[in-house]
């Protein structure tokens, strides 16, 4: 078997659920999130060669299937997609949430794309600033402003439910 082909099955192994996890919350759709990971690791393994490890792997293949999600919200399909994006569909997490976590789960899913990307990557994925920033291929103050952002509308949204209950 070749080397890229251990590579392969070896990083499926480790990277495919949180992909998965992270293409489903940029696209909204449990089918679309499975195509676009597959998407994502053919690429990478196309490109596997290339790989010169300026970023950890999964900072690598988070910006593969991050960009691979953001090709398919511009084709036309994504207009005929229901774009709701509800918890429940989610993948299984490894550790089960909180009812808070829903409540913030909700309103991180509500945010605007960019900014949702951004929270998604730090805060979910683990990822650092620096390594969020090479994964949507922006800058490491773009990805702070967007967080930032970020913070003060979930702020906002997260208050506004204490008001109601």
């Amino acid at each position: 078997m070749p080397q890229s082909d251990s590579w392969l099955e070896e990083a499926m192994a480790r990277w495919e659920v949180p992909l998965l996890r992270t293409c489903f919350l940029l696209l909204g759709d449990a089918k679309l999130a499975e195509d676009a990971v597959q998407e994502a690791f053919v690429k990478a393994w196309r490109a596997h060669g290339r790989y010169r490890g300026e970023a950890s792997e999964k900072t690598w293949l988070m910006r593969i299937a991050v960009n691979t999600c953001r090709d398919m919200r511009r084709g036309g399909w994504m207009r005929h997609v229901d774009k709701a994006v509800r918890l429940e569909d989610l993948p299984e997490p490894a550790v089960p949430f909180e009812p808070a976590d829903h409540e913030l789960t909700q309103a991180v899913l509500d945010l605007p794309q960019r900014l949702r990307q951004a929270v998604i990557l730090r805060f979910y994925q683990g990822l650092g600033v620096g390594e969020a920033a090479q994964a949507l291929g922006v800058s490491r103050r773009t990805v702070q402003y967007r967080l930032a952002k970020a913070e003060r509308m979930l702020k906002r949204s997260l208050e506004g439910l204490d008001d109601v209950e």
